[in-house]
């Protein structure tokens, strides 16, 4: 009689048992990714066990493998998804030029790959809070709790940094760069979809990528791999790398244009520095 008591009681309490294992396992990442704290290990030690233990980095390596196939793999799939409103972003990055009825096509390929690559900068934008999440799962277990914290909270803050950088661009850069190019020495101009896509989205990604460095700065100084005061003595050459960048970026050759790129990405810098500061006060350093 007793036996079959526990037969049964064992059998009534299996869901509650399932159930919190699954618990378990769905709470182990998030514990160990906030509570878990790695050992402090000097720099160059960790170059020679490296050296020593080669199989050690290929472990790591196929870390990241996977989270590089996971970010690729969404970010394909919301790219395919977003083919649906490739018409809508099209009319969106046309208009400063005059709309698609000012574009015209010449190889039979062009119209695709100008869908392909509007569709995969809409798509990057939409999924850049996972792939940094992504990128923060894989450098989580060298970096101290306090660190993966910060880098947690300011996922959405990547989101914000590169529409904001993506918003001045389109709004800002790219109706000056097109008055120019349409009017320069009153030659009429064809303008072909690839060339001007190609041209704007390139735009939008890189000055959207400078937009992070703000907050770049103050994660790295969190985590104590930056000071603020490097990057103040260090600002006149950053300032004629940027000024390099700036025309790097720039699709047109007047310094006009340029300086509307160099002088935001200036400021971009000194932000980064103030960003630096109040990093290290963060961590107490």
């Amino acid at each position: 009689m007793r036996a079959a008591l526990q037969t049964l009681w064992r059998g009534l309490g299996a869901p509650f048992r399932w159930l919190g294992a699954l618990l378990g396992r769905l709470t182990a990442g998030p514990r160990r990714f906030f509570g878990e704290e790695p050992g402090e290990t000097p720099l160059s030690d960790t170059v020679q066990k490296a050296v020593a233990h080669p199989r050690d980095v290929l472990a790591h390596l196929a870390a990241l493998r996977g989270h590089v196939l996971r970010s690729t793999l969404v970010l394909l799939v919301l790219s395919v998804v977003l083919f649906e409103y490739a018409p809508v972003l099209l009319d969106w990055l046309a208009a400063p030029i005059g709309g698609l009825q000012a574009l015209q096509a010449v190889d039979v390929t062009e119209p695709i790959s100008v869908v392909m690559r509007v569709t995969l900068l809409a798509g990057f934008t939409i999924t850049l809070p996972y792939l940094a999440f992504e990128l923060l799962l894989f450098i989580a277990p060298g970096i101290p709790r306090r660190a993966r914290l910060i880098g947690f909270l300011s996922i959405p803050l990547v989101f914000a940094l590169f529409v904001a950088g993506v918003a001045f661009t389109y709004y800002y850069l790219l109706p000056p760069a097109v008055n120019f190019l349409l009017n320069f020495m009153d030659v009429p101009t064809i303008v072909r979809p690839s060339s001007y896509v190609g041209f704007a989205t390139g735009l939008m990604f890189w000055v959207g990528l400078s937009f992070e460095f703000p907050l770049v700065s103050y994660t790295l100084a969190a985590m104590g791999l930056l000071r603020a005061r490097w990057l103040g003595q260090n600002w006149r050459i950053a300032v004629v790398v940027l000024a390099v960048l700036a025309a790097a970026i720039t699709p047109t050759v007047d310094p006009i244009n340029m300086m509307l790129v160099w002088i935001p990405l200036t400021l971009i810098y000194f932000l980064s520095v103030g960003t630096a500061a109040l990093g290290q006060r963060t961590r107490g350093g």
